[in-house]
């Protein structure tokens, strides 16, 4: 550990505590719907100048209220898919070379030029590449500093500061898109470029981060094993699973007694429900803190704070958000370019949302695939409710938080050990196909379609309807390996890393992702 850290830490504690406690309160006296309507003007304002500040007239925007703007702005500016904005906008800077692809945007969406793009990890589509901005360093960089500082407020007996955070990211080695332009996981631009005063707190090093997965994820073991400053841990829920039980296996010994000056792990990018039952299980009642965050290559959306069930909903930090009704996302989780879109001051609570952005990184009206539910006013606080996509492909309408809830069930009722899964439709037989990656003995494919039929029914009228009406026959269950699963996502998709998450709902039109690891387990 850091000789000018540990001699400095203990006197700088409670300055640190007290920091928190102003910070906190500053946070609290914030107006979300004010701060929505500020940075919407500012937004306008940064993007007037730009190509597509000028095709939508962003202008003209300024000089009117702000009510007669934002109606004004969503009668000019459709709402857009990543494919859109590649196929008007992005695509005129994306050239090949001879060193390979380059992409160049200047003043194209925002002002100036993108040196950094965040590449996202699609499900069935290729690799999206999101502007990555200063101003969005930024801003994500303020919503970091006020998550800690709500837990340093909430605990304090914290000595988070006095150990190191790591991060469970994707390689650090960015990729080359032109001179000076590079690309890569966010988590990992993040890490690879945080500030020099913080280095001492965070792990692993440079020269891990930029290691492939497989390499990593033991590098990672041994750090863990060996390093007992380890305060803080932050990652994708499958993932952190997969570390810790790797590091329980290889120490031999109850997870608390390996780590135990472990506090906190900060996780997010997925539900955790249905992982909760196997955090459960390797920490006992010597668990950590767990704190759930909601960010994205496109914009920070919220965070938990200790002792409160639901994330903060936190509008301030560059992103202007809208909500379209989820009723009107189609089957394909798509929305029509006219959607009615509501603003924060329009929301209602219980009511599902799509998320619309209009960011700092030049993305206006975004539609990025994510939905939430609030669940108050006062305090703002919401629920990710999951993916656009979602079971429907015989009009049942099962969202991704009712699958995600009815494996939860299972894991808790049953002693099954559900460590990942996926569900997708099979169209000719009218049925669901869930492929489950389980730990240990399973007690039975016609067990588990019954327990996960009933749990459907019971949280969905349609889908319960339709099982009654034989509109949808009884599911087909296949369970494998948990290795399997993994192994598919590698050698078939070409994805295995920190953000390459297993979608649990296959977004595919007939199921092709889900009949595929059915198709590689020998089903």
């Amino acid at each position: 550990m850091n000789v000018l850290k540990k001699l400095i830490m203990p006197a700088v504690a409670p300055a640190l505590h007290a920091a928190a406690r102003l910070a906190v309160s500053r946070f609290d006296r914030q107006d979300p719907v004010a701060a929505q309507q500020a940075l919407f003007i500012s937004l306008m304002r940064s993007g007037q100048g730009t190509r597509f500040g000028r095709d939508h007239d962003f202008g003209a925007l300024l000089r009117r209220p702000f009510a007669e703007s934002y109606a004004q702005y969503r009668r000019q500016v459709p709402i857009r898919s990543y494919a859109d904005f590649w196929r008007e906008y992005f695509i005129t800077g994306a050239v090949k070379s001879d060193n390979g692809a380059r992409l160049e945007l200047n003043n194209v969406t925002w002002p100036g030029r993108i040196a950094l793009f965040c590449e996202s990890s699609g499900t069935t589509a290729p690799t999206k590449y999101i502007p990555f901005t200063p101003e969005m360093f930024a801003a994500n960089r303020r919503a970091a500093r006020d998550l800690l500082a709500h837990y340093l407020a909430a605990v304090p007996g914290s000595r988070l500061f006095r150990g190191r955070f790591l991060y469970l990211s994707g390689s650090t080695a960015l990729n080359p898109l032109g001179a000076g332009v590079e690309s890569g996981d966010m988590s990992a631009i993040t890490l690879k470029y945080a500030p020099g005063v913080l280095r001492p707190f965070i792990a692993p090093s440079p020269r891990v981060s930029a290691l492939e997965w497989d390499e990593k994820i033991e590098a990672l073991t041994e750090l863990l094993l060996t390093d007992k400053e380890i305060t803080g841990i932050s990652g994708v829920p499958p993932w952190l699973l997969l570390l810790l039980e790797r590091v329980r296996q290889r120490g031999g010994r109850p997870l608390p007694e390996l780590l135990p000056n472990l506090e906190l792990i900060v996780h997010g990018g997925t539900s955790i429900v249905p992982y909760r039952r196997e955090f459960s299980s390797l920490f006992g009642n010597r668990s950590p803190r767990f704190l759930e965050l909601l960010p994205s290559s496109e914009g920070f959306m919220g965070f938990q704070i200790p002792g409160e069930d639901h994330m903060r909903f936190t509008p301030w930090y560059g992103v202007f958000f809208e909500f379209v009704p989820f009723s009107f996302l189609d089957g394909q989780g798509g929305i029509p370019a006219d959607a009615p879109a509501l603003t924060l001051a329009e929301i209602r609570v219980g009511e599902r949302y799509a998320l619309i952005l209009s960011t700092c990184a030049g993305l206006w009206r975004y539609h990025i695939g994510d939905t939430i539910r609030f669940t108050s006013l006062a305090p703002l606080a919401f629920e990710f409710t999951g993916r656009d996509r979602f079971l429907d492909r015989f009009e049942e309408k099962v969202t991704q938080a009712e699958v995600d809830r009815a494996v939860a069930d299972l894991n808790e009722q049953t002693a099954l050990d559900v460590v990942e899964f996926m569900v997708g439709p099979e169209i000719a037989e009218r049925r669901h196909l869930w492929v489950l990656a389980v730990k240990g003995e399973s007690p039975g494919a016609e067990l588990i379609g019954r327990f996960l039929d009933e749990r459907l029914m019971l949280g969905n009228a349609d889908y319960a309807a339709f099982r009654r009406q034989g509109r949808i026959n009884p599911p087909r269950i296949i369970t494998v390996p948990e290795e399997l699963i993994y192994t598919w996502s590698c050698q078939v998709r070409g994805k295995l890393g920190g953000q390459s998450k297993i979608p649990h709902v296959d977004p595919t039109v007939a199921g092709e992702l889900v009949q595929s690891l059915a198709a590689f387990a020998g089903r």
